[in-house]
């Protein structure tokens, strides 16, 4: 490049930058940070920028995560044959689009520890859905056994699918942030619903609620945090049936809610019942290895009620996306994030309970997000660390509309707080400080 210029050197390059604005003795960058740790640094050194326009630091969770997505993902998941792709009828003309989401669903088997994934759906919500359509359809039962530690909003939306499909959900309360399986009666269920971990980040043992599913002979579903896979349990060394989740975490920004990506798996025994579209790797005419959409019609179920998803429900361009940050992560890679995140949030977990008017609303184990109760209503607390350009997490009570009788106590002053990779020590130890001053006031 510098020979095309007619340059003989770096400096020449950049000779027209003025010295008052150059770094007299480079950049102060330790070796090796990961990519997280030097994207803060350079953020330091942009705030020196009048112009700059600070951003929001995140701790917030619930469902939505502030993960890392590196250059790489964002730079090959905008390429135009995956941005315009269309649902791929004709296979030889969309090898590509197949092949990628052929890999995705590999990567969602492992993460699931499933052998069956589909090649995604609308979101973790509508997903749980579709799991219980699944379990409805294996067992002929309406009664859906859910536990109360599945997200809020995906509970939501099981009760208003129900209302059209004759399900009957059984929500199983909490106690001390676990499920109390004891005190349900489970007798004549489709489907035993856990979340690993639930949604006020505990992690609870899932035996119970598997031994539940078996001895009443329903489907176990776990409702599980992927990114959790790096270091914890499967879905499928738990012996679930079906896993569900949320892929929103492997690529795709916050985006105001959406739109995101619904992770699904399940045994080999649920194949037929598996919603949306599948793709499988076969050889052509030439006995080239090839890939397809099976054990699908072009417009899948079309069976007026006893439908039960089109081929179309799905989202490619988030499940290409989600393949690409996991390629890029690797085995290795998700690991680290999830460490990450773990040790974060435990550090932040210990450096809040030493603060006056925190307290634990929990004694559980948690994988990257927890709950504490504050002395304060936890909207005013966000409203107030708000002008510190703190986003300090979510309101439970907001979260789940108010009305979780799970939540011991005054369910307005608990707060859900997240940590991801993205947050650094520093940024850990000056939100310790903004809720100490936002406590105080």
């Amino acid at each position: 490049m510098l020979a095309f210029l007619g340059m003989d050197s770096l400096d020449d390059l950049f000779a027209h930058i003025p010295q008052a604005v150059r770094l007299a003795n480079g950049l102060d960058v330790a070796e090796g940070l990961s990519e997280p740790d030097v994207a803060a640094i350079f953020s330091g050194y942009t705030s020196a920028n009048k112009a700059n326009a600070t951003s929001m630091t995140c701790f917030a969770g619930g469902g939505a995560y502030d993960h890392e997505v590196p250059a790489v993902v964002k730079m090959l998941s905008n390429r135009s044959e995956f941005v315009t792709a269309y649902t791929p009828y004709q296979p030889e003309v969309a090898q590509g689009v197949l092949q990628a989401l052929f890999e995705y669903q590999t990567l969602v088997s492992r993460l699931s520890g499933l052998a069956i994934p589909n090649a995604s759906l609308y979101d973790a919500a509508t997903a749980l859905v579709e799991a219980l359509n699944m379990a409805h359809g294996a067992t002929g039962r309406q009664k859906m056994v859910i536990s109360s530690g599945v997200h809020p909003h995906w509970r939501q939306v099981a009760r208003t699918f129900a209302r059209g499909t004759g399900h009957e959900i059984v929500e199983v309360p909490l106690r001390d942030g676990v499920t109390d399986w004891k005190s349900v009666d489970a007798t004549n269920t489709a489907a035993v619903v856990a979340a690993y971990p639930n949604y006020l980040g505990v992690l609870e043992d899932l035996s119970e609620a598997k031994a539940l599913a078996e001895a009443n002979e329903a489907l176990f579903v776990v409702g599980a945090d992927p990114v959790a896979a790096g270091v914890l349990k499967t879905a499928g060394q738990w012996g679930a049936d079906v896993f569900v989740g949320e892929g929103q975490a492997f690529g795709t920004p916050l985006s105001f809610g959406g739109p995101y990506l619904g992770l699904f798996a399940c045994t080999a025994a649920q194949v037929r019942r598996l919603p949306g579209r599948i793709v499988g790797e076969t050889v052509d005419s030439s006995d080239r290895r090839a890939f397809v959409t099976t054990l699908r019609a072009r417009e899948q179920d079309i069976r007026r009620e006893k439908a039960t998803s089109n081929v179309c429900t799905n989202q490619t361009l988030m499940a290409v996306t989600a393949a690409i940050q996991l390629g890029w992560l690797g085995t290795y890679g998700l690991r680290e994030v999830a460490t990450r995140c773990a040790q974060g949030a435990h550090y932040l977990y210990e450096g809040l309970l030493g603060l006056e008017g925190v307290d634990a609303h929990s004694t559980q184990p948690f994988f990257r997000e927890f709950a504490i109760r504050l002395s304060k209503p936890a909207d005013q607390v966000i409203a107030a660390m708000a002008e510190s350009n703190i986003l300090a997490g979510l309101s439970v009570g907001a979260l789940s509309d108010g009305g979780d009788p799970s939540i011991e106590g005054n369910i307005e002053n608990v707060l859900l707080v997240t940590v991801t990779e993205r947050r650094t020590r520093d940024e850990i130890d000056h939100y310790v400080n903004v809720l100490r001053e936002a406590l105080t006031r």
